[in-house]
């Protein structure tokens, strides 16, 4: 017995200086990081960056944080959170982070929904540019464009596109607070989308920062590379300082309306059966989501004209819905868009503060015919068994459906209805205990969609990012290898669909080393093969 303690005592010995070395090791390791990103830095004349050590670092890192699944003390964190204020300044940022041998991530507005632009998987060391200081938006209301600085929040295109002319607006998100780099690299669908399409449809020339620091514009950077840019995904192309992007035009009054139907199971499921029928094949200047809660059907409706044709078209083509005059409100567009975004007033737009942070797991489908009415009242019980918060219908056709599917990188179009998106979130206090609970729920919910939705493959929108779809080997050559893209086909094409090889010779082209990578970023094949 006095033996075997001594053994354990030993062991126990052993092992508390094997671990503290390693500690030490990675601590040591970690120190040096930083001082050598800092000093590059601060040897390229930026000075606005903060470091684990810096009181400023956790108010900077979370600043951003949407999902604050990523904001908890085990979520990694960067060596660094730099704040670039100008290109020469973003082209040293790029400069420091590849001379440390650190992974980069570059974060707009911090709207990932699983949080690829300032976290890293594998616990690889990192470190953040963090665009929020590259915002000006620069309008010329001639033509109509603006010159758009990746930093900027959709809010404050918008508010700066109405301050130039009241009958301008950009196609893009509801959320005011997204970032417009992410926002158009994964394409970037909004209540606009079925008259003007994507955001990512809008674009007609983008500053581009590779990973050598070399400044490309549409012309230098080539039509594959700027195609890739456009729906394909942020994270793998480079650094995108600025995008030039058309205006559209929108009458001084549009119609809104966002409305509740409660009723049983059976009664939402007659709304939304009735609602496949009619939001999809609305003329283009009327969008007509629906959203299930529970027994709960709420319909959020945007119509570029006047309230009385509105009120007509929903009570010829929909009068289930029973939308009565008082539901509506006419109003200028820039004003409808601020209301969309849960705002008083269209000057709040400008605000990057967000008001909707939490703890949330999503996921996304894609509807090529109608769901059954009986189908859909099995889909009805079991959001309110708690399998799923709640679940976004979005409306496609219009010019979802007229602009073709390799346009640009993103290819979801003709032959779509409607767009999924499965949302279940949880409170603080329940993200020690139960969150994976929610999340396997939404899993399973997820699972018994299987049958009603894309198939061959399972279609995804890559702007909700959901890393259960698969990940990158990231222990396999930097440079690429044609195991790595067969690797990531299995959830490239469920993004991209046929254009995934595209995109993969694009990023053979323009960053060949795999810099500019992450979990579901496109792999290049070996340089010799591009």
């Amino acid at each position: 017995m006095q033996a075997s303690m001594h053994l354990f005592f030993f062991f126990f010995f052993f092992f508390s200086l094997f671990f503290t070395a390693i500690h030490s090791s990675s601590s040591t390791t970690t120190t040096m990081i930083t001082t050598n990103l800092s000093s590059c830095l601060v040897s390229h004349d930026i000075h606005n960056f903060s470091i684990p050590s810096s009181s400023s670092y956790s108010t900077l890192l979370n600043f951003s944080i949407q999902n604050l699944r990523f904001a908890v003390p085990s979520a990694p964190k960067p060596a660094a959170i730099i704040l670039p204020s100008s290109l020469s300044e973003l082209q040293n940022a790029i400069f420091c982070i590849r001379n440390d041998s650190l992974v980069i991530r570059v974060r707009s507005g911090g709207h990932s929904y699983e949080g690829l632009s300032y976290t890293a998987g594998y616990h690889n060391p990192f470190a953040v540019i963090d665009l929020m200081n590259l915002h000006q938006v620069r309008v010329d209301p001639d033509e109509p464009v603006a010159w758009v600085e990746s930093g900027a929040t959709l809010g404050e295109v918008y508010y700066a596109a109405a301050e130039s002319n009241r009958s301008l607006a950009f196609s893009a998100g509801s959320c005011s607070t997204i970032g417009v780099g992410g926002h158009i690299s994964g394409g970037g669908f909004g209540l606009l989308s079925r008259k003007y399409g994507l955001a990512a449809d809008n674009v007609l020339d983008a500053v581009l920062i590779d990973s050598e620091g070399r400044v490309h514009n549409r012309a230098s950077m080539g039509e594959d590379v700027f195609w890739a840019l456009r729906g394909g995904g942020g994270g793998s192309w480079g650094v995108v300082y600025s995008w030039k992007l058309r205006l559209v035009p929108v009458p001084e009054r549009v119609t809104m309306f966002v409305i509740s139907r409660p009723g049983t199971s059976r009664f939402v499921a007659e709304l939304v059966h009735k609602w496949q029928y009619v939001g999809p094949r609305l003329p283009d200047e009327f969008y007509l989501s629906t959203t299930v809660s529970g027994t709960l059907a709420s319909f959020t409706g945007l119509f570029l004209g006047p309230k009385t044709r509105a009120l007509s078209m929903m009570t010829q083509r929909f009068p289930e819905l029973g939308l009565v005059d008082s539901e509506c409100v006419e109003l200028s567009w820039v004003d409808s868009a601020a209301q969309f975004a849960g705002l008083d007033s269209a000057a709040e737009l400008t605000d990057r503060v967000s008001k909707g942070k939490g703890y949330f797991k999503a996921k996304s489908d894609y509807v090529s015919a109608p769901i059954s009415k009986l189908d859909l009242i099995s889909v009805v019980d079991w959001i309110a068994n708690g399998s799923a918060s709640y679940i976004i219908l979005d409306p496609y056709g219009g010019a979802m459906g007229r602009i073709g599917s390799g346009e640009i990188a993103f290819p979801h179009r003709a032959g779509n209805l409607y767009a999924i998106q499965y949302m279940v979130d949880w409170t603080r206090a329940e993200n020690n205990g139960t969150a994976e609970g929610y999340v396997a729920r939404l899993r399973g919910f997820y699972n018994f969609m299987g049958p009603f939705v894309s198939k061959h493959p399972r279609a995804a929108y890559v702007n909700y990012v959901d890393l259960d779809l698969g990940t990158n080997n990231w222990t396999e050559g930097i440079g690429g290898s044609p195991e790595a893209v067969s690797h990531a086909r299995v959830w490239g094409e469920k993004y991209f669909l046929q254009n995934y090889d595209r995109l993969v010779r694009a990023k053979s082209r323009i960053d060949p080393t795999n810099v500019f990578r992450n979990e579901q970023s496109i792999p290049p094949l070996p340089k010799f093969w591009a």
